[in-house]
């Protein structure tokens, strides 16, 4: 621990001077700007937003909340210089519940209602689960062969969002992915912007590029990469949001269930940005109580976020644990600084309708990249099992099999019987990718014969 206190330029209880501060605290804003943008974008169409208003409210309502559950994990939560955001692990839940037969006609406010319940809920489990100290006990059933599946299918499962929407426009969507495979792989080392910002630069970029076109008439209305102002032109300069500010929100069973297999994967994701956070930032290793707390916590943050109607909850982002370790800077001041720069643009609406004039190939081309990046990031958790073990391969195999074949089924054959409400939990959790290859790999992990170093666990317990 001594070697990454000397390394850091601050350390977690440090204060640098206030104009530093403001730009650090910027920068670490900037970092989780593409994942916090991708959200929202995505969510609209699955809730079957399309004014271009709205899909600016929703953004900066994302924003606001990100700022203000950041502020109450700082302040009172695990207290680490960590920012909390939109998760991508309640995406696969969210469309199952958007897809529900019973909402298939229905007004995007009524499924936003259905899915703030699902997250009301799910995250009275989530601080139930961090009051009672759960956390350590759960986690010794929950190794490497159950995450790696769960957190993989997030991404592999979102693959129709992908090619299809880059491909709307290929010279656009192409020059998007290209861009990010440039900054973020082959010019990381040359400079740390490239480091830092390769999602936001290709975005930027291929943006740009759009608005040239658009403006020369090359890209005309009706254009999939046609670039137009007049959504940041119709929309207010400012709206504050509000508590349940899309109405009231609707109480199911099986969206509540669904909605369960996200919060797993988000709190076992979290745990481990805990331990990378602590030892970048110079603070002592979380203990069961520090743990205990940010998981309270994060559960308190999803709960703001159903309240408030972001369509999404909230966890831990990896994308700022990254920036403390390229800038050396730990402290828990620049931290709560950016997320009072996130809740006042939360506030400013014309912000967030600047992001709805981003053309769907661009949004296509950045979803390639990212969601790529979260079925690695799932992947890599199998550097601490015995890849050379027979009875994982077949629990891996089986799990990753079962989480993107048995949604296609459920898909063309969705359950019809009494209890409806039943019916609705198995046709949710059946079409949640993500829920089925978490609980397979979970019931043959830890009913399969196998020793711990084989499992993993020994060296999941150490990282």
């Amino acid at each position: 621990m001594a070697e990454h206190k000397t390394s850091l330029l601050y350390s977690i209880e440090d204060y640098p001077p206030p104009l530093e501060t403001i730009i650090l605290g910027l920068q670490h804003y900037l970092t989780m700007f593409g994942s916090t943008v991708a959200i929202p974008l995505l969510l609209a169409p699955a809730f079957g937003i399309t004014d271009p208003v709205e899909k600016g409210w929703l953004i900066a309502s994302m924003f606001f909340v990100s700022g203000i559950t950041t502020l109450l994990q700082t302040t009172w939560g695990n207290r680490l210089p960590i920012v909390q955001g939109g998760t991508f692990s309640f995406l696969a839940p969210t469309f199952a519940i958007c897809g529900m037969a019973a909402l298939a006609n229905a007004g995007w406010e009524v499924r936003m209602q259905h899915v703030q319940g699902a997250i009301i809920g799910g995250s009275l489990v989530e601080i139930l689960v961090g009051t009672s100290g759960m956390v350590g006990r759960l986690l010794k059933y929950v190794g490497p062969i159950t995450i790696a599946p769960t957190i993989a299918l997030i991404g592999l499962a979102l693959f129709k969002f992908g090619a299809p929407e880059a491909g709307r426009h290929w010279p656009i969507g192409g020059l998007t992915i290209v861009l990010i495979i440039v900054f973020s792989q082959y010019l990381r080392r040359k400079h740390r912007t490239f480091e830092l910002y390769p999602i936001l630069l290709a975005i930027v970029t291929a943006w740009i590029v759009a608005a040239l076109f658009t403006a020369l008439d090359v890209f005309t209305a009706g254009h999939p990469a046609h670039t137009s102002l007049e959504n940041l032109k119709n929309a207010p300069w400012f709206r504050i949001p509000y508590p349940f500010q899309w109405g009231f929100p609707q109480f199911g069973a099986a969206a509540f269930v669904g909605m369960l297999a996200g919060y797993i994967a988000s709190m076992v994701e979290s745990i481990g940005d805990y331990y990378a956070c602590a030892r970048l930032s110079g603070a002592p290793t979380p203990d069961k109580n520090t743990i205990n707390k940010g998981i309270t916590f994060e559960g308190i943050g999803c709960l703001v976020a159903g309240i408030f109607g972001t369509g999404n909850g909230t966890t831990s982002y990896s994308e700022n644990i990254g920036a403390i370790g390229l800038t050396r800077v730990g402290s828990r001041r620049v931290v709560q600084t950016g997320a009072v720069i996130m809740i006042l643009l939360g506030t400013v609406s014309k912000f967030g309708a600047l992001f709805t004039t981003i053309p769907q190939p661009i949004v296509g081309g950045m979803y390639c990249a990212m969601f790529g990046m979260i079925a690695a990031v799932g992947l890599s958790n199998l550097q601490f099992v015995d890849l050379n073990s027979a009875r994982n391969l077949f629990i891996l195999g089986f799990a990753f099999f079962m989480g993107l074949s048995v949604p296609e089924y459920f898909s063309q054959h969705p359950m019809q019987f009494e209890p409806i409400w039943v019916a609705s939990i198995l046709n949710t959790l059946g079409s949640t990718g993500m829920a089925v290859g978490a609980f397979t790999a979970l019931a043959l992990d830890n009913t399969i014969p196998g020793t711990v170093e084989e499992r993993g666990l020994n060296a999941w317990g150490n990282h």
